[in-house]
């Protein structure tokens, strides 16, 4: 059967490629799932059974944008315990956290997903860590909601064995036990991750923290992983307290720590990592180990300035992350390309820390690198999946800004014309095509009243 085509044309274009390849009016064309070319100019002549063409006139075509970090159920929670730094958020949101059950995870998560999809994010992750007893399927409601979003997805399968009563944070019925949580996410593996390609839904092992887990957990999980060929996901060196807390119950730094229970390698990133120095920026150059840099919620909880400059200098793979709309309610990427660009060059660094350029491709091609898919998405090149956005830049909002890739990232948000997954429309004319965005909207709200009277209830 021959091939479906898609041609968007001239429009500016900012491939993200190795080269930073860019066209002042260019087009793309699209076949089935796959980009089949991009280039200068006009479209080729004589396509065949193209079933639609887009007047990119105005806009710019970027690639989808990669969120490597967030926390879906916390979006029934947002704009809680807004003055605290993060072992206190997590004291005092932890018992509201607890009493989620599959309902709200379901509905927290079309929450999540919507917010980002509609903001140009075409492929999202979740790391998952609260599973309170007798909650249902909790993993099955966040990959339901992400098929229906229409959007790549990993799902990272978090766990928390250390409870309150063995010095965690978290109340003892929101935590697993170790064989409990490995079995759990082995299942979960072994259920829903797809290696292919074009793969929708992706499984990482995640346990939650060095503070909220076990020394086992770490170590059986990072064995699990790899046995299973899959990715590991956890936070690292989010702040100074836990930079003490490593080195108090462990008598090491976070990066040393994780060294020592097998977690740093290609295979895997950390949320965060604000805390790092010299020493722990080359062990993670030296594995190939990601960082997923979440300036949004580093800042919401005063958590510091992660030293991106000198990460990307070193060669780790860096990519942006939204983190829980608990700790950044905006709970989109767009806000994080401009965020990772102002807020590290109030760093060291200053004017000269990052580019507009080189915060869209943390965004991009970044966010593919740390999920492992750098191969298949994160860039406009013939053979790759086709995720890709169309972002509105002729109005008002951006009508002085001569250079679309620096309206984009400095300019206001840009509304999505379009946005493609896998050739697939998701947004037109920045609306999702997908989902009711009132309906989750509303079903978000009564959730999350429903969280609140179960938590007030004790």
């Amino acid at each position: 059967m021959a091939a479906s085509r898609i041609v968007i044309e001239n429009c500016a274009i900012a491939t993200v490629d190795a080269n930073d390849t860019e066209y002042a009016s260019g087009y793309v064309v699209v076949a089935d799932n796959l980009i089949e070319s991009v280039g200068a100019g006009s479209a080729p002549t004589g396509l065949e059974n193209v079933v639609r063409r887009v007047d990119g006139t105005g806009h710019l075509l970027t690639p989808g944008l990669v969120n490597t970090h967030h926390h879906f159920y916390q979006w029934i929670t947002r704009g809680l315990a807004t003055d605290h730094n993060l072992f206190n958020w997590l004291v005092a949101l932890y018992p509201t956290w607890a009493r989620i059950d599959e309902s709200m995870a379901r509905a927290a998560a079309q929450g999540s997903l919507a917010m980002m999809a509609r903001g140009g994010v075409t492929t999202a992750m979740d790391h998952h860590y609260v599973y309170p007893r007798g909650s249902g399927d909790l993993s099955g409601a966040i990959i339901g909601a992400a098929s229906e979003t229409g959007v790549r997805f990993t799902l990272a399968r978090g766990s928390m064995d250390r409870g309150e009563s063995d010095g965690g944070l978290p109340p003892d019925f929101a935590v697993e036990s170790l064989d409990d949580a490995l079995a759990a996410t082995e299942a979960t593996v072994d259920r829903y991750h797809d290696d292919s390609f074009d793969a929708m839904t992706q499984i990482a092992v995640a346990p939650c923290s060095p503070f909220s887990v076990s020394t086992e957990l770490m170590r059986q999980g990072a064995e699990l992983a790899r046995r299973k060929g899959v990715r590991l996901h956890t936070h690292g060196s989010e702040t100074v307290e836990e930079e003490q807390f490593c080195k108090e119950l462990f008598g090491m730094g976070p990066t040393d720590y994780f060294e020592s229970t097998g977690w740093l390698g290609s295979d895997v990133w950390m949320a965060h990592c604000v805390h790092m120095n010299d020493s722990d920026i080359a062990a993670f150059a030296r594995t190939g180990t990601g960082v997923a840099h979440c300036p949004s919620s580093n800042a919401r909880l005063g958590a510091g300035i992660a030293r991106v400059p000198d990460m990307l200098k070193a060669g780790v793979p860096v990519g942006l992350g939204v983190d829980g709309t608990a700790s950044n309610e905006s709970g989109e990427l767009h806000t994080e390309l401009r965020n990772a660009l102002l807020v590290n060059r109030l760093g060291a660094h200053r004017e000269a820390a990052l580019t507009a350029r080189q915060a869209l491709r943390l965004g991009t091609h970044g966010g593919a690198q740390v999920l492992g898919r750098a191969d298949q998405i994160g860039s406009i090149e013939a053979g790759k999946l086709a995720d890709l956005v169309l972002w509105k830049l002729d109005t008002l909002a951006h009508s002085s800004i001569a250079d679309p890739v620096v309206a984009l990232i400095l300019g206001a948000a840009a509304p999505v014309t379009l946005s493609l997954v896998g050739g697939r429309t998701v947004v037109e004319d920045n609306h999702l095509t997908t989902v009711d965005e009132d309906a989750v909207a509303r079903s978000t709200r009564t959730e999350a009243r429903r969280l609140a009277r179960i938590t007030a209830a004790g």
